[in-house]
């Protein structure tokens, strides 16, 4: 195995010097370089930049044009908010309004400190209703391993116009630091090599909230914990949520930890744990599935027929939490709780499921389910005192006539687990052991980290589960 990835090393450091470096040279203007989000209000027309700089005053501007004989025109005045948490180093990040894009189209944008350009990369606006679209999935990620950093090239050189992470985004605690060590330097680095991508900086990653992201709650404990809220800008069109109810536990910390966390964190805490957008011709519906979510509060669920009922006009709609409710590994099989949704996704057409926690790679076939009352709740988590999740009998009705090749129209949901971007694999010992699997389960794919690839182009959907090296692990075909 170390054989294999030095040699794997060895063909990233050599495909690196065929890709051209987009930045400036390399200055300490940065404590972490430019990434692009979606921002609060996604459209095809709009993005937001975003990057770190010292915690001290500065002059900050940013321009962008659509080509390179074109006008540059500069961006509104960045917004800025102060995250001084814990021990991790104090910064500004800075958050710029790129507007007048076009659909689809490449454009550039440069970042001016005190006037001097110090930064310059190329990028990609957000594509229409009408474009067909390339998105690649993959969770449970910034683990500081090897293969993460392999993982992270192959999603690169897959050139995808958005990048969705379904869950544990940074290990283990979702600490500032964490993100300084182990995320920003791996998709965000200054050229492709083996040790990292410059990914973030072309295309918007969405980010879904994983256990090891927001579900350590204990800020005396982990003062600069929860940096889920510090560093992505995304919808905050979700349900609202109090500390103590359905939807927000409380926080451990002394005033003198909560005030610098929820002054680094501002709109975003609790709300961006929720939301949904859409992308191309695609509704996403992002979830929160951490345990201590009361999944059978009618609020919640009302909040979820409601956006899938609202994106009639899409004609895709997918969905994108942490914890899968259908799952064949040993690992985490407990965690059955999402299952109780299964209705409500019905109803709202939902085609696809993306989901990690388990690292490894599931697809179910095509499937309905009827939950049988609202399970038997599990007690358990890091202080055996913690909800765990729940147990969900039902009936599921499969359709096995999908072969996602002749047959592409599925009489039910698919869901996909691809939680197999870095982190160490689970289960690898029921890799082909087909009796193992629940019946739900049509594809079980744990002996190698991998990613999902999903082609969107009008109404034909092309998912392929994609290993480090390209080899293509599974494919299936769903059309309208």
């Amino acid at each position: 195995m170390k054989l294999k990835l030095t040699f794997l090393a060895i063909a990233l450091a050599l495909a690196s010097s065929l890709v051209p470096a987009q930045e400036m040279k390399k200055t300490d203007a940065f404590v972490v370089k430019p990434y692009l989000q979606v921002g609060r209000s996604p459209s095809a027309t709009s993005l937001h930049l975003l990057w770190h700089g010292a915690d001290v005053d500065s002059d900050w501007a940013v321009e962008h044009r659509a080509s390179p004989d074109a006008q540059w025109h500069q961006a509104p005045a960045p917004q800025s908010s102060r995250v001084a948490v814990g021990k991790a180093t104090p910064r500004r990040v800075y958050n710029a309004a790129l507007s007048a894009l076009v659909p689809g189209s490449s454009f550039q944008y440069r970042i001016l400190k005190d006037g001097k350009v110090v930064f310059a990369a190329d990028a990609l606006a957000p594509k229409s209703a009408t474009q067909p679209y390339r998105v690649v999935v993959f969770g449970d990620i910034g683990a500081g391993t090897p293969e993460q950093k392999t993982i992270a090239y192959r999603a690169y050189v897959s050139k995808p116009d958005l990048v969705v992470v379904p869950g544990d985004i940074v290990y283990e605690y979702g600490l500032v630091s964490e993100y300084d060590k182990n995320f920003f330097p791996v998709y965000n680095a200054d050229q492709a090599d083996a040790s990292g991508v410059p990914l973030m900086r072309s295309i918007p990653m969405v980010t879904v909230p994983g256990n090891h992201d927001i579900d350590n709650r204990n800020l005396d404990k982990y003062p600069d914990g929860l940096a889920y809220y510090f560093f992505w800008d995304q919808p905050l069109n979700g349900p609202l949520g109090v500390e103590g109810g359905p939807i927000v536990p409380l926080l451990t910390a002394t005033e003198a930890n909560r005030k610098p966390f929820l002054a680094a964190a501002g709109d975003a805490y609790p709300r961006m744990a929720n939301y949904s957008f859409d992308y191309g011709n695609t509704h996403w519906t992002v979830l929160d599935s951490n345990p201590y979510v009361d999944w059978t509060d009618k609020g919640l669920h009302d909040w979820v027929a409601n956006d899938l009922a609202a994106a009639a006009g899409a004609t895709w709609r997918f969905v994108t939490f942490h914890h899968p409710g259908f799952n064949s590994a040993n690992e985490h099989y407990e965690q059955q709780h999402m299952r109780l949704l299964s209705p409500i996704l019905e109803a709202g057409k939902v085609d696809i499921v993306f989901n990690g926690h388990l690292h490894n790679y599931q697809r179910s076939f095509p499937l309905t389910f009827a939950p049988i009352k609202k399970g038997t709740l599990l007690m358990g988590g890091r202080d055996g005192t913690s909800v765990r999740g729940r147990v969900v009998n039902g009936k599921w009705t499969l359709d096995k006539g999908f072969d996602g090749k002749t047959h592409t129209q599925p009489k039910g949901i698919i869901y996909l687990v691809t939680g197999a971007g870095g982190k160490e694999l689970y289960n690898v010992e029921q890799n082909g052991d087909a009796d193992s699997w629940q019946k739900f389960t049509a594809k079980f794919i744990s002996n190698e980290h991998s990613l999902t690839v999903a082609d969107v182009n009008g109404k034909t959907l092309t998912v392929r589960q994609l290993a480090a090296d390209g080899r293509e692990l599974d494919k299936f075909i769903v059309t309208k």
